[in-house]
C-alpha cells in the first residue's frame, strides 16, 4: 500500500473507489452528462459539432461546470477529461477562460476565510489534472486573453506550490516556469508572490521536486522582479551543497542563465558568479564541465559588451610570467568579471570559510582556490584579509579544507611579489609566532618562483632562525610547520641554500633538540641530507664539518648561565652527538662548555644531561671527539676539572645521579682504549679514592662500574702497586661479594682476581695477615647458594692461593666440615697439592 509520503505514479497508482450514490436523483446538465457518459467521443462529437467550442463555452456559462464540484470523483474525472479534449481540439480557447480560470481557482485553493464549505479538490491524481489543464490553458491561450486572469493563476499556483502531493508540486513548478514565460510584460508584477511558497518547497525530501523548484525559481526571476533574487540566494546556495547531482546541476543551470540571460545581471555579479564558480569544484565531472561551458560563455558575452573598456587588454595584456602547470588560465572576460567583484566576493567567502558547518567551509575553501586562480595579481590589494583567515583556516580539523587553502596559497606565492607577501607573513610571524603563520608561509614558498624568492632568501631564514621564532615554543605542531618552512625552502630554492646553509642548519638542529619530536629525527635527517645535497657535500658528515665551527660557537654564547631549560644545552647535545667526526675539529669550544658547566655549583640536572653526552661521545671515541687524534690534549681538563669534583661525595638524589654519570663516563674513558696505561696510572692516582667510596652507592649500576675501574687499574698497575693501596682496596671489595646484586659481586670477585696478581714476592711478607684474612672471608663465600657465585670464588682462592698455600690447606681442612658440599674445597686442595711442590722447591 502506498502511503501519503511515498506516492505511486498517476498510471500505476491503485485507483480509489469511487462513491457512486445508488440513484441519481438529481438532474445535471445535460450536454455534459451525455458527453461524460459518451467518453471521448461524445467529447469529440461535442468540440467538433458546428459552432465548435464557443457552443460549449456558452453552455457552460450558465451555470458553472457543477460537474468539477459534484460530490462523486469519477465525474470529476470525466469532465476533466472532456475539458482536455475540447481545450486541445476548439478554435478558440480562450473563450473558456472565464469559466474555467474561477472553476480552477476554486477547486486547487483553499477557501478564504468567509467561505461556505470547502470546494477544494480532495484527490491528489485530480489536482494533478486540474494543473495539467492550468498548464494546457497557458500554452493554448494568447497572453492578451491570459493577462486578466494572470492574478487568479497566481493564486492557483501558491496553493499547488504548497501541496503535499509531490506530484502536484512539480506541475506547479512546470505551470509557474511556462506562466512566467507566456507572459513575461505581466508576471513581473505577481512574480514575488511565488518566491515564499517556492522556498519553503526548495528543500523537499524529493530531490525531483528540489530540482523543479530551483527550475521554477530561475522562471519565476528571470522573467519576473529581480528584486526577489536576493531572497532567493541563500536557500540555492544551500543547495550547492545537495547530496544529489541532478540538484547541483540545476543549481549551475539557472546560475548559468541568470547570469546570462538576466535583465539586471549586472546589479547581482557578484552575488551570482560565487554559485556558478562553485560548479567548478563539483565533486561530478559533468557538472564540472557544465559549469566551465556557462562560465566561458558568460565571460565571452561580458567581453562583447565591454570591448571598448579592455581593449588595450584585449590587445596588449599578455598572461603572467608565471603559472600553475597544468592549469588552463581563464579568458579575460571571466578573469575581469572576478577581480572588479573581488573586493565584494572575498569578505563574505572569508566569513563562509570559518563557519560551523563543515560542507560550507570545505566548498568555500575550493571557491577561494577558484577565484584567486582568476584573480591572478589583483590579489595583492586583498593580501591582509587573505592571510588573516588562511591563519584561521590551514589548521582546521577538516583536512579537505586546509589542504585547499594552502594550495591557494600556493597561488598567492606565485601572483604576489615576495615583497608584499613576505613582508607582510613574517610581520605577523615576528609579532606573535603561530603554527599557522608558518603553514601559509612555506606554502607561499612553494609557490613562489626560485628566482624571484633568492633575493628574500637571506631576510627569510635570518627571521625564521632567529631564537624569537625558532625556540619560542616546544609544541609539537608548531615545530612541524618550522621544519615544513625549511623543506619548502629547500624544494623551491635548491642550490641557492648554500648561501643560507648556516642559517637552515640552525633551525634544524633546534626542532632535532627539542625531545618531543622524536618522530621527527628521520625526517629532519633527510632534509639535512637535502641541504648537503644541493651544495655538492657528502652526507651529515660532511654538513656538519662545513659548519661545526660556527654551530660550536653558536650553542656556547654565555654557558655559564645554562640551567637544564636552556635550549643551547639541548642543541649543544645535538651538534655533539650528531656530528660524528665533525665534532673532533671542535673539541676547544666543547671542552671549554663542559669544564664550565660541569662545575658542582652549576644546576646539577644540566650536569646530568652533559655527563649523557659525554659518555655517549666516549662510547666510540674514534668517530666522534678523537677523529682528529686530538683528545689527549684535554684529558687532564676531563680527570681533573671535570671527573674529579662530581665523584665528590654529597647528600642527595640528584648528587647520587651525577657521581652514577661521572662513574658511567670513567668507565667509557677507560674502556674505549684511548688511553695508554701511563695515562691510566695517572687516572687511578688522581680518581682511586673517590672510586672506591662510590663502592657504597646506592646504585647497581655505579658499584658495578666502580668494581671494573678499580680491575682495570689493578691490571694496568700490576706489581707496581703500593702496599698501602692493596691494603686499602681488598676490604672494601670483600664487602662487595655481600652485595645484594650478584651483578656486582662476580664484578667485585673479577677484581678480586687482579688484586691478588699484584702482590708480589716483596709484598707478599708485609700482606701475610692481610692474606690470611682474605682466605678466611672467601672460603665462607665459597659455600654460597649461587654456583656462579662460587665459581667466581673459587677462582680468586686458586689465583691468591699460589701465596700461602700451606696456610690456605690448614684453613680449608678447618672448615671442611662445615662447608654443604665438599666439592669445591676438594677442587681447592687438589689445586694447591698440584702448585705446591713447585713453591716449597722454591
Amino acid at each position: 500500500m502506498a502511503t501519503r509520503g511515498h506516492h505511486f505514479p498517476l498510471a500505476c497508482r491503485p485507483r480509489r473507489k469511487a462513491r457512486r450514490p445508488a440513484v441519481v436523483k438529481e438532474e445535471r446538465d445535460g450536454k455534459i452528462r451525455d458527453a461524460a457518459a459518451a467518453g471521448p467521443r461524445g467529447a469529440e462529437s461535442l468540440a467538433t459539432r458546428p459552432g465548435g467550442f464557443p457552443a460549449l463555452a456558452t453552455s457552460m456559462a450558465e451555470p458553472p461546470p457543477i460537474t468539477l464540484a459534484d460530490p462523486t470523483e469519477r465525474y470529476h474525472e470525466l469532465a476533466f477529461e472532456l475539458l482536455r479534449h475540447c481545450l486541445g481540439r476548439g478554435t478558440q480557447p480562450a473563450q473558456a477562460l472565464p469559466v474555467l480560470m474561477p472553476a480552477l481557482a476554486r477547486r486547487l485553493c483553499e477557501a478564504g476565510p468567509g467561505a461556505a464549505g470547502d470546494s477544494r479538490e480532495a484527490c491528489e491524481e485530480l489536482r494533478l489534472g486540474l494543473l495539467r489543464l492550468l498548464g494546457l490553458l497557458l500554452r493554448l491561450c494568447p497572453a492578451a486573453a491570459l493577462a486578466p486572469y494572470l492574478p487568479e493563476a497566481v493564486r492557483v499556483l501558491r496553493a499547488a506550490l504548497l501541496d503535499p502531493f509531490p506530484e502536484a508540486k512539480r506541475e506547479a513548478c512546470a505551470v509557474a516556469a511556462q506562466a512566467a514565460k507566456a507572459l513575461p510584460e505581466h508576471f513581473h508584477m505577481q512574480s514575488e508572490s511565488l518566491i515564499s511558497p517556492l522556498m519553503q518547497s526548495v528543500s523537499h525530501q524529493h530531490f525531483r521536486v528540489r530540482v523543479a523548484v530551483i527550475q521554477a525559481t530561475g522562471a519565476v526571476i528571470q522573467f519576473g522582479n529581480a528584486k526577489s533574487l536576493d531572497d532567493v540566494l541563500s536557500h540555492l546556495a544551500q543547495r550547492c551543497f545537495d547530496s544529489i547531482p541532478q540538484v547541483r546541476e540545476a543549481v549551475i543551470v539557472v546560475m548559468g542563465e541568470w547570469l546570462l540571460h538576466l535583465r539586471d545581471r549586472y546589479s547581482f555579479f557578484h552575488k551570482l558568479v560565487p554559485l556558478l564558480l562553485s560548479g567548478l569544484a563539483d565533486e561530478m565531472h559533468e557538472n564540472r564541465e557544465l559549469a566551465l561551458s556557462y562560465w566561458k560563455k558568460v565571460g565571452l558575452q561580458w567581453e562583447k559588451e565591454n570591448e571598448d573598456d579592455i581593449k588595450d587588454k584585449l590587445d596588449f595584456y599578455s598572461a603572467p610570467p608565471y603559472y600553475p602547470q597544468g592549469v588552463a588560465r581563464p579568458g579575460l572576460g571571466c578573469r575581469e568579471l572576478v577581480m572588479r567583484h573581488l573586493y565584494r566576493i572575498l569578505p563574505g567567502l572569508c566569513h563562509d570559510l570559518t563557519d560551523w558547518v563543515v560542507g560550507t567551509r570545505i566548498k568555500a575553501s575550493r571557491l577561494l582556490y577558484i577565484l584567486l586562480l582568476h584573480a591572478e595579481d589583483h590579489v595583492t590589494q586583498h593580501m591582509e584579509l587573505l592571510l588573516r583567515t588562511l591563519y584561521r583556516v590551514c589548521l582546521d580539523e577538516e583536512i579537505l579544507v586546509g589542504r585547499e587553502c594552502l594550495k591557494a596559497a600556493e597561488l598567492i606565492g606565485m601572483f604576489v611579489s615576495p615583497a608584499v607577501s613576505l613582508k607582510l607573513i613574517v610581520s605577523d610571524l615576528e609579532k606573535a609566532p603561530q603554527p599557522s603563520h608558518l603553514m601559509v608561509l612555506s606554502a607561499v614558498t612553494r609557490g613562489s618562483p626560485r628566482d624571484v624568492l633568492q633575493p628574500h632568501l637571506g631576510h627569510l631564514t635570518d627571521t625564521l632562525s632567529h631564537p624569537h621564532v625558532s625556540q619560542c615554543t616546544a609544541e609539537v605542531s608548531y615545530l612541524e610547520q618550522l621544519l615544513g618552512c625549511v623543506e619548502a625552502l629547500l624544494e623551491t630554492c635548491q642550490e641557492d641554500c648554500k648561501e643560507v646553509s648556516l642559517q637552515l642548519m640552525k633551525i634544524l638542529v633546534t626542532v632535532m633538540a627539542i625531545p618531543t619530536v622524536g618522530h621527527l629525527h628521520e625526517q629532519i635527517e633527510e632534509a639535512m641530507k637535502s641541504l648537503a645535497e644541493v651544495q655538492g657535500l657528502v652526507g651529515l658528515v660532511g654538513l656538519y664539518r662545513q659548519h661545526i665551527s660556527e654551530l660550536m660557537q653558536w650553542v656556547s654564547s654565555a654557558p655559564d648561565t645554562w640551567t637544564c631549560y636552556s635550549s643551547e644545552l639541548l642543541q649543544l647535545d645535538v651538534v655533539a652527538t650528531h656530528s660524528g667526526p665533525a665534532i673532533g675539529e671542535a673539541l676547544q669550544e666543547l671542552f671549554l662548555i663542559l669544564k664550565t658547566c660541569l662545575q658542582t655549583s652549576k644546576d646539577p640536572l644540566m650536569r646530568l644531561k652533559l655527563f649523557s653526552t659525554l659518555s655517549q661521545l666516549l662510547q666510540e671515541p674514534n668517530k666522534t671527539i678523537n677523529s682528529e687524534g686530538q683528545f689527549c690534549n684535554y684529558l687532564e681538563i676531563v680527570i681533573k676539572d671535570i671527573l674529579a669534583p662530581n665523584l665528590q661525595w654529597r647528600g642527595g638524589r640528584t648528587a647520587a645521579a651525577i657521581r652514577t654519570t661521572a662513574v658511567s663516563c670513567l668507565w667509557a674513558l677507560i674502556d674505549s682504549g684511548l688511553l695508554s696505561p701511563e695515562e691510566t696510572l695517572n687516572v687511578e692516582r688522581l680518581l682511586l679514592p673517590q672510586i672506591l667510596a662510590t663502592l657504597d652507592e646506592d646504585s647497581k649500576m655505579t658499584r658495578s662500574l666502580s668494581c671494573q675501574i678499580i680491575g682495570v687499574f689493578l691490571e694496568v698497575s700490576g706489581k707496581q702497586f703500593q702496599p698501602e693501596k692493596l691494603t686499602t682496596i681488598y676490604p672494601e671489595l670483600l664487602k662487595r661479594l655481600d652485595d645484594a646484586s650478584h651483578d656486582v659481586r662476580l664484578e667485585a670477585a673479577k677484581a678480586l682476581v687482579s688484586w691478588f696478581r699484584c702482590v708480589d714476592d716483596d709484598k707478599k711478607a708485609l700482606l701475610k695477615t692481610n692474606i690470611e684474612f682474605l682466605y678466611q672471608e672467601l672460603l665462607v663465600e665459597l659455600d654460597d647458594p649461587n654456583q656462579n657465585i662460587q665459581l667466581a670464588v673459587l677462582d680468586i682462592l686458586k689465583e691468591g692461593g699460589i701465596l700461602y698455600p700451606d696456610l690456605l690447606a690448614e684453613q680449608i681442612k678447618a672448615v671442611l666440615h662445615k662447608h654443604r658440599s665438599p666439592t669445591y674445597l676438594d677442587q681447592l686442595l687438589l689445586h694447591i697439592e698440584s702448585t705446591g711442590w713447585r713453591y716449597s722447591k722454591s
